[in-house]
């Protein structure tokens, strides 16, 4: 064998091996990531505050959540949103809990929440257990001290905001029940740090009056910060030691506090607490309300059986796969939606613009705005010339009491008022001398008011 046949064969040997290499899809890579992702991220809890929150007309709630280093989109569907306690806002700190996934229309990694609560909230709750515990174990709570509510009060003194809602719906019970049982408010806030403090001043301001036949505490439903005044231990001491009997209603049905242990009946609502106190006039409609109560119970109950069972049944792999699907869809609607509604947004702005464009062109060209200029400035001079007219007549005027001001002064009548009088003879002369009469003329006098006649006996 030649060099050229051994050079050949040495080529033949390190020809290059070609690998078969994978060309993924958009959709095939992004569909990967996912699984991946939440095979690895499908139940965690995140931290962190709410920016860019955005509600969609679905019912699902779409926002951020961001530290000082990144960010993380957070959705969470219509099913966990309606369960939430609270209504979330810019700039919330909180705790979520949920799967990590990836949005792959536009290939982004959100978080699918399923759960959210405040910051603080869970410190709140142990805070609230350590003192249910503490009031529990000194008594507060025990039926032995609970006082009867008057089987049909005169009048009902509200501890509530006279601005909220729960105050009207009171009102509107209490007249259609029994329109002639009183009703005396003591304005309070139901949030924030004062609210506590104007609680207790309410109950201690009843019991001193002794006014009111019960006393209610009415607020809203909330979250639990909300909800943090009336977990006070200093409210809770002032219910327990008043003398009046005392129904918290505080919150929807499945809000609990402080309160609603200590006081003397607990109200689901301020509308039912209005109910509570009042004797209905008609005893067989409680008694059907009652029965439609317990049938709302049990068909709630079944409702809830139903429910678990559907529950039960959709943790099936299929049905999750189907949800996930449609949930993907129902979010592509929402992004869809909210692109639209920018665009038509965008438009009504141009179209506005314009609008206002054309508008002062022809403001410009209106003869009324000329005229209206032209009739101010005659307006303007004609107020002028009656100001001058007015001053002009008021000067004439001061003069010419002035001169009988100083003509006054100069009569000779001015000088009779003094007590002097005017003498003149029989001829009509004025005597102004002793030497211009005798004795025995008759002479007459004239004084400030009228005139005399006499006879002069003696001249000196």
């Amino acid at each position: 064998m030649d060099t050229h046949d051994e050079l050949q064969q040495l080529d033949l040997s390190f020809q290059p091996v070609t690998a078969a290499r994978r060309v993924w899809s958009p959709r095939e890579l992004m569909s990967a990531v996912r699984t991946a992702v939440e095979r690895d991220y499908g139940d965690i809890w995140v931290e962190g505050e709410i920016s860019n929150f955005r509600p969609a007309d679905s019912g699902h709630l779409y926002f951020t959540l961001k530290d000082d280093g990144a960010q993380l989109r957070v959705v969470m569907f219509r099913t966990q949103a309606r369960l939430l306690r609270f209504r979330p806002e810019n700039g919330l700190h909180v705790l979520t809990r949920g799967r990590v996934t990836v949005y792959e229309s536009r290939g982004e990694l959100q978080l699918s929440a399923e759960y959210l609560e405040p910051k603080g909230a869970g410190a709140l709750q142990i805070a609230f257990e350590e003192l249910k515990a503490k009031l529990q174990a000194e008594g507060l709570f025990d039926a032995a001290c609970k006082r009867p509510l008057p089987v049909l009060p005169r009048r009902i003194g509200v501890v509530t905001s006279p601005r909220g809602a729960a105050i009207q719906d009171m009102v509107n019970i209490l007249q259609r029940r029994h329109a002639g049982v009183g009703m005396l408010i003591y304005p309070a806030q139901v949030q924030g740090e004062a609210a506590a403090t104007e609680a207790i001043s309410a109950i201690k301001f009843f019991n001193r009056a002794k006014n009111v036949d019960v006393i209610v505490l009415a607020r809203g439903g909330g979250s639990l910060e909300d909800l943090a005044p009336y977990n006070d231990e200093g409210l809770a001491r002032a219910i327990a030691g008043s003398q009046i009997p005392v129904i918290s209603a505080i919150g929807h049905e499945t809000d609990f506090t402080i309160a609603d242990f200590v006081a003397d009946l607990r109200a689901p609502t301020p509308s039912a607490a209005a109910e509570l106190v009042t004797q209905s006039k008609h005893e067989i409609e409680e008694n059907l309300a009652g029965l439609r109560q317990r049938l709302g119970r049990a068909a709630r109950y079944q409702l809830m059986m139903a429910q678990k069972l559907l529950a039960e049944l959709a943790q099936h792999g299929a049905m999750a796969r189907i949800r996930d699907v449609i949930t993907r869809r129902q979010q592509r609607v929402d992004d869809l939606g909210h692109r639209l509604a920018r665009s038509y947004e965008s438009i009504a702005q141009e179209r506005n613009r314009r609008l206002e464009v054309a508008s002062a062109r022809l403001r410009q060209l209106d003869m009324r705005r000329v005229l209206a200029a032209l009739r101010r400035e005659i307006e303007a001079a004609a107020s002028a010339a009656a100001a001058a007219a007015r001053n002009a007549l008021l000067k004439r005027r001061a003069k010419w009491q002035q001169a009988e001001a100083r003509l006054n002064e100069l009569s000779p009548t001015k000088i009779l008022q003094r007590g002097y009088a005017l003498v003149f003879d029989a001829q009509g002369n004025l005597i102004k001398s002793a030497a211009q009469a005798k004795p025995g003329d008759e002479v007459s006098a004239r004084l400030a008011q009228g005139s005399i006649a006499a006879v002069v006996k003696k001249t000196s």
